[in-house]
């Protein structure tokens, strides 16, 4: 069997592969907006600090560049791209009695609370004892409280069920929708000054 072709990286729009673009909008090493410069110039500015030109805004118009150091600036923005991904939801257990206290009932909404605000699913579970199965309600009504102490954050997918010698609840995360855009779909091309304001208003993000 032949060997499987080794995927390479696309190569960084960095430096002297940027001289396809006649001009581009240049922010500094120090954050300040240095304007649009020939790229040339810029790429030589970048090395005459020992520093790389990087293209971070290409749609913009001209596209906008910034002087950094580009293994710093890879390593950061690998970083932030692994914090920003979603963690992996999972179901949560709590167990609770029909005879828990009001104290150790709140211990359980707080423990509640935090693994919805994580984003987890939290399965409620009030066990009875064999001669508690005659006043089911009494279990009911204490995960009915807790129910309605976490509703900011979660809802229930339905009412408590009994199975077995248990009475189980499920209760999922509330989701905030993302907002819209006002204006509907954003156009490919963005004037660079608007850019490098969504850039962070020229501040210094490689470090």
């Amino acid at each position: 069997m032949g060997r499987r072709p080794v995927r390479r990286e696309p190569l960084p729009d960095i430096n002297e592969r940027l001289f396809r673009l006649k001009e581009v909008r240049v922010i500094g090493s120090d954050g300040a907006q240095l304007g649009v410069l020939d790229t040339r110039d810029a790429v030589n500015r970048a090395q005459g600090e020992g520093l790389d030109l990087v293209l971070v805004a290409p749609n913009a118009d001209p596209p906008v560049c910034r002087i950094v150091d580009y293994g710093k600036y890879k390593y950061e923005l690998a970083k932030r791209t692994k914090d920003n991904k979603p963690k992996k939801q999972e179901v949560k257990g709590i167990k609770i009695s029909p005879v828990i206290a009001d104290h150790d009932l709140m211990v359980a909404v707080r423990s509640t609370i935090k693994f919805l605000e994580e984003g987890h699913k939290v399965r409620v579970v009030c066990r009875f004892r064999k001669k508690q199965l005659t006043h089911p309600e009494v279990g009911k009504a204490r995960l009915l409280k807790l129910i309605e102490r976490v509703e900011e954050v979660g809802k229930p997918d339905r009412e408590p069920v009994m199975s077995g010698m248990e009475m189980v609840v499920v209760i999922n995360p509330k989701i905030i929708g993302s907002k819209k855009n006002a204006q509907g779909k954003t156009e490919d091309k963005q004037d660079s000054s608007e850019a490098v304001q969504d850039l962070g208003d020229g501040q210094d993000h490689s470090a």
